[in-house]
């Protein structure tokens, strides 16, 4: 595969062009091209797609549009480009799956196929933004409980010492180092010290913050999440990351966001370019793991049915050709402690995994609204994984038209449910009674309703 060191070098010596001329000269007009000649075309109906063909077909033109396209450097306002026989080599000296974790805690990312019977990876927690430490506590010791919880995603700290974090100051980095410190403490209490921790995105904006924050964690076991802008674009401060991570040894989940209604397009062109992602993730990012999603450009939801499309058909695309593992991740529009949410959960998580991905659970109303993490849904969201194993995608196509009829209509103005406070006990962090009775209210539905074969290996399910 092309060294780090020559897309460095191509991002430094790369094709000019204004940022403005590679969106609308460039990108647009390439991946309006493939979209059209490979004849892709958008299925509100059918959510989760069981065209293999189609499916092949939004792999070529992937390939093909990053081949014709390449990645924009913001820094240097440089194109860097790859041939297609770059391309397919970096597919094939992909990296095969690896271990995150230690001890009893260390799990596989497996390599898994449209409609595979193989469980999937499930991490979570919510990355959303919490309020004190305490609650940052309780949220990951109460998801690693999970026997089904693989790795954890720590929420993002918004205070630090009482004051505000400004990224890029020492807030910023005392941020990121407080959120590692205690994530660890919270997972050692869970009785799960080996297990591995995502990233420290969510609190860690800028690249020294990434690092200082690794630093604090378990270097060789824990992973990275470092992700390109909207559309194939990339700055310095990602490749910085790409430059440590590789020097520290570490493994990578290269994360990609598509924004359905920008540049992009529609769905069709979304799907096109989450595949185009998958070989740059591996040339650029150096991930060892692709973490795509797609959320509309009003909304921001991954429970939309668009955007639900493209992402399942992506998937497909990706998991019938790659040998790169792919875990998806997904947030809700309603809030915590709301039906809408656990189905919004269910419809995205059920999608992904008969597409061949394995999943990491995001925080409901968005992923931005503060203390609004909520470790019980994303302790059902693992529990809907493991059960969608096994299912035909024409029977999780039902199951999403389905659930899509419950909450669709309300996307745009959705519950905005309780807060942590409201849900939890801030001293044991455990669920109220409440939350505890809803949650399992909706498994039962969806047992009775689908027929889903839920593990009850949860005190909370």
């Amino acid at each position: 595969m092309l060294s780090f060191a020559a897309v460095v070098d191509r991002a430094l010596s790369g094709p000019i062009c204004t940022e403005r001329d590679f969106e609308l000269g460039i990108f647009v007009p390439n991946l309006r091209r493939v979209v059209e000649k490979y004849g892709i075309k958008y299925d509100p109906q059918n959510p989760v797609s069981a065209d293999d063909d189609l499916a092949d077909r939004v792999w070529e033109a992937g390939l093909e549009f990053l081949a014709e396209t390449g990645v924009y450097c913001t820094d240097t306002e440089r194109r860097i480009t790859f041939t297609r026989e770059e391309i397919d080599g970096a597919l094939a000296t992909a990296p095969r799956p690896v271990l995150f974790g230690d001890g009893k805690d260390v799990r596989a990312v497996p390599i898994r196929r449209p409609e595979d019977k193989t469980p999937p990876w499930c991490s979570g927690s919510g990355a959303g933004p919490v309020s004190t430490e305490q609650i940052l506590f309780n949220v990951v010791k109460l998801y690693a409980q999970d026997p089904l919880s693989d790795g954890i995603t720590a929420p993002a700290m918004s205070y630090v010492g009482g004051r505000d974090i400004i990224a890029g100051s020492p807030r910023g980095l005392e941020g990121a180092i407080r959120t590692i410190l205690l994530t660890r403490e919270a997972l050692r209490r869970a009785g799960r010290p080996g297990m591995p921790v995502v990233n420290e995105v969510a609190t860690a904006v800028r690249a020294q913050e990434h690092i200082a924050g690794h630093r604090f964690g378990s270097v060789k076991t824990d992973y990275l999440e470092i992700g390109t802008t909207h559309e194939l674009k990339v700055d310095f401060d990602a490749l910085n990351r790409v430059a440590y991570w590789l020097a520290a040894g570490s493994y990578g989940f290269a994360e990609n966001g598509v924004i359905l209604g920008g540049l992009s397009g529609g769905p069709a062109g979304v799907a096109v370019v989450i595949a185009a992602y998958n070989p740059l993730d591996m040339l650029v990012l150096r991930g060892a793991v692709q973490h795509p999603f797609a959320v509309p450009f009003e909304g921001g939801t991954t429970s939309n049915r668009g955007c639900m499309w493209a992402r399942n058909l992506a998937t497909q695309a990706i998991t019938r050709h790659s040998p790169m593992p792919l875990v998806n991740s997904g947030y809700s529009a309603a809030g915590a402690m709301t039906r809408m949410a656990y189905y919004e959960f269910a419809a995205w998580v059920i999608g992904c995994v008969v597409s061949g991905a394995s999943v990491e659970l995001g925080p409901p109303l968005r992923g931005t609204a503060l203390d609004h993490s909520a470790p019980l849904e994303d302790i059902f969201g693992n529990a809907v994984a493991h059960a969608a194993v096994g299912l035909s995608r024409r029977e999780a196509n039902k199951i999403l038209q389905a659930l899509l009829e419950e909450y669709e209509a309300k996307l745009a103005d959705p519950p905005l449910g309780k807060r942590y406070q409201e849900c939890y006990d801030l001293a044991t962090g455990e669920p109220t009674k409440e939350a505890v009775d809803l949650c399992r209210d909706v498994r039962r539905e969806m047992s009775d309703r689908f027929g889903l074969k839920f593990p009850r290996v949860s005190p909370y399910l």
